[in-house]
């Protein structure tokens, strides 16, 4: 495939959500370059020089920031991208943002005002965390710890993520748009891992601790600081209640529902990605 014909860059193209994004772009038979540190052209987003080289011939983006729209410093780099990729010639931007976060909302005022055709998925938290995430060892184990009562959480399936992202990309009436996206229903955590639990039918037990206490066992695991205080703002913060309800983002992009947790555990537990070790 020619190098001359515009590409799409796909940030975090080897993630939960963009590489289920470089799939769908390539069964369409559409140029994907992959944006991330090994890529064969390199991507990163502490180092700026990187930036311009993988959005040569690139006409739109798909936007997806690590480690969290939260994290320090997130809104002036989603700025600075944004501006630098419309100079260059990559106008539609399509940006993966979180729910109830007062940092991600002003990264998508940022990404709007860079001049760019821009459109907003604000996602809940996937599904895939549990087995893609951290979650998957915990899951395996038997038993699952977090600091999350009985706060419920419309958990989004990424795959409908990357449906939405796809189309946004590559077809015409999303520029603009800020979908908000969430999965059918609520459920609490322990509700979730119950629902893998009957999945697989395993017996996988849920615990709840204390935020400190439980920002304290990632340290021991090893987790760098940075995320652990990511984590930590997330279900201190992000998981107080603020996001105990359904959206229709889904349903408005895609002209269908979005997917259940259920089934999402369903097939899940198919790949044996939950079978104790």
């Amino acid at each position: 495939m020619s190098d001359h014909i515009p590409h799409t860059l796909v940030l975090g193209g080897s993630g939960k959500t963009g590489r289920r994004v470089v799939e769908r772009l390539t069964a369409r038979n559409l140029p994907v370059r992959i944006g991330s540190r090994g890529a064969g052209v390199p991507f990163d987003w502490e180092v700026p020089a990187t930036w311009a080289p993988a959005l040569q011939n690139v006409n739109s983006v798909y936007v997806s920031y690590y480690p969290d729209l939260a994290a320090p410093g997130a809104v002036d780099t989603i700025a600075e991208f944004a501006e630098l990729a419309v100079s260059t010639g990559a106008r539609r931007l399509v940006l993966l943002s979180g729910r109830g976060e007062e940092e991600a909302q002003a990264s998508e005022k940022a990404l709007a005002n860079s001049g760019a055709d821009w459109t907003v998925v604000r996602a809940s938290w996937f599904d895939q965390n549990f087995s893609e995430g951290y979650l998957v060892d915990a899951v395996q184990a038997g038993e699952v710890v977090l600091p999350a009562g009985n706060v419920p959480e419309p958990f989004i399936d990424v795959e409908d993520i990357a449906d939405i992202a796809t189309v946004a990309l590559t077809e015409e009436g999303h520029v603009g748009e800020m979908y908000e996206v969430t999965g059918p229903r609520l459920l609490t955590f322990a509700e979730a891992v119950a629902t893998i639990s009957e999945a697989t039918g395993r017996d996988i037990a849920f615990q709840q601790v204390s935020v400190a206490d439980n920002a304290a066992f990632l340290t021991e695991m090893g987790l760098p600081t940075d995320v652990v205080d990511l984590l930590t703002y997330l279900f201190d913060t992000v998981l107080d209640g603020r996001n105990s309800y359904v959206s229709d983002g889904v349903e408005r992009a895609l002209g269908r529902s979005p997917r259940d947790f259920a089934d999402f555990a369903r097939t899940a537990a198919t790949t044996g990605i939950w079978n104790q070790e």
